[in-house]
Order: C-alpha cells, then sequence, then structure tokens
C-alpha cells in the first residue's frame, strides 16, 4: 500500500471501530433489555475510552489532562465554542445525510419512519449521556430538565429559549433551526417534523424523569408564529 492508502485505511479502521461499538450496544440491548444496556454501557465507556485515549496520546505524543487532551483544554472560551457549535453542525450533517440516502432510494415516506424510529432510539440515549455528565438525580424534576436542555446537541446550533409557567411546568421554544431556516432561505415550506418531534421530546424529557409529560404547542406543518418554529409544554406529574 502506498502512504496515502495507508493513511486512508487509518481513518476506515476508525469507522469500523465506532460502528462495532455501536453494534454492540444494539445487539447487547437487544438479548437483555435498555436498562442492563445502558447500565453496561457506562461501564465500557469509561474503560474504552481510558484505553483508547492513553493510546492515542502515546502515538501522537499530546498531553492529557485528566484523560482529556490538554491542547483541548488550553484552548480560549471562543475556539472551544467554535469547536462546539461545529462538531454540532457535523452531527447534524450526519443526520440529514442518512436521511437523504434512504429518501433518495426508497422515498420520503421510508426516510421519515427510519428517522423517527431513530429519534425513539437516540433522544433518550442523549438524556442519559447528558444526566451522567451532568451527575443529575435519578429523577431531578422540572429544574433538571431545564437543565438537561442547555446540553444537547441542538443547542450548540440552534437558538432556544424557556418560557416559565410555574413550579410544575415551562414551555420550550425553538427559535432558530438551522435545518427551517435553511429551507426558509431556499422559499422552500417548512419541513413537517411534526411526527419526529413528538418522539424526540417526549422521550427525552421521559427520559430525564419519567413523570413529566410533553405536549406539542405548535410544530410544522402547524403554522406557527414568526419567533420560533416549534414549541413544547413539559408538566411534571404530581
Amino acid at each position: 500500500m502506498t502512504s496515502f492508502e495507508k493513511a486512508k485505511l487509518i481513518i476506515d479502521f476508525f469507522h469500523r471501530t465506532m460502528m462495532h461499538h455501536a453494534m454492540w450496544y444494539a445487539e447487547v440491548q437487544h438479548q437483555m433489555g435498555k436498562e442492563k444496556a445502558l447500565k453496561i454501557l457506562d461501564e465500557v465507556y469509561k474503560t474504552s475510552y481510558d484505553i483508547q485515549i492513553k493510546r492515542l496520546a502515546k502515538i501522537f505524543d499530546f498531553e492529557l489532562n485528566d484523560n482529556v487532551p490538554a491542547s483541548l483544554v488550553n484552548l480560549p472560551d471562543e475556539s472551544l465554542d467554535m469547536i462546539t457549535q461545529n462538531v454540532g453542525i457535523n452531527w447534524l450533517a450526519n443526520d440529514g445525510v442518512w436521511f437523504q440516502a434512504v429518501e433518495k432510494s426508497y422515498g420520503m415516506n421510508e426516510a421519515k419512519r427510519c428517522n423517527d424510529s431513530c429519534w425513539a432510539q437516540f433522544s433518550p440515549f442523549e438524556a442519559w449521556s447528558i444526566k451522567k455528565f451532568l451527575n443529575l438525580e435519578d429523577k431531578p424534576g422540572i429544574e433538571g430538565l431545564k437543565k438537561a436542555f442547555n446540553y444537547r446537541l441542538y443547542t450548540a446550533i440552534n437558538k432556544q429559549s424557556i418560557i416559565e409557567e410555574s413550579s410544575e411546568s415551562f414551555i420550550f421554544q425553538m427559535n432558530d433551526c438551522r435545518v427551517q431556516s435553511a429551507r426558509k432561505r431556499k422559499g422552500l415550506d417548512d419541513y413537517p417534523c411534526k411526527s419526529g418531534g413528538m418522539v424526540e421530546y417526549t422521550t427525552f424529557a421521559e427520559a430525564i424523569d419519567s413523570r413529566i409529560k410533553t405536549e406539542c404547542l405548535g410544530c410544522p406543518p402547524d403554522k406557527h408564529p414568526e419567533e420560533w418554529y416549534c414549541a413544547w409544554r413539559f408538566v411534571i406529574a404530581k
């Protein structure tokens, strides 16, 4: 192999490793259930990350700060914010590439069906990840959900706001959505994302605290005011 081919193979090895990791989790969840799978994932992620980051640090000769690359930790805030935003954009781009690939081959209905099913898996996983990151208790209530919304991938790329209602409820608004704003600039109608949103927001809230109920106040194809694309009410059961 040429040096270029070897370099491409290394990148492909990274991709295979990520896919194998995801397939392991999917199979453990299938065989043993989500609760046990997440418990095992917590252990696996900590152990595997420790092994891999230390090996990469040795290979590429970079220092670690509590197992995080020191060169990343030492960046100024504006650089960290820029990286965070671009990682979020890459995540959204990957999501869009998957959707368009299915749509191109099998049509919009199949793409939406796969999209909604994917969100049913990813949204509670993201909630679980955020709870671990923030060390939230098992049932952190309405305040826990508010805090969790600030750590979603979407937070890095969209503009959102929270309207306080009471100690037991609040309204979440997506004021600027990268996907919908791009369609608007192209003169296209809103993407009808309500079915996916119902899955996404309901499962996210329930994964943060199983007592929290979700109500859609409006989401495309629903008509909506200029100040938001979608809005949701979250209420904790007494």
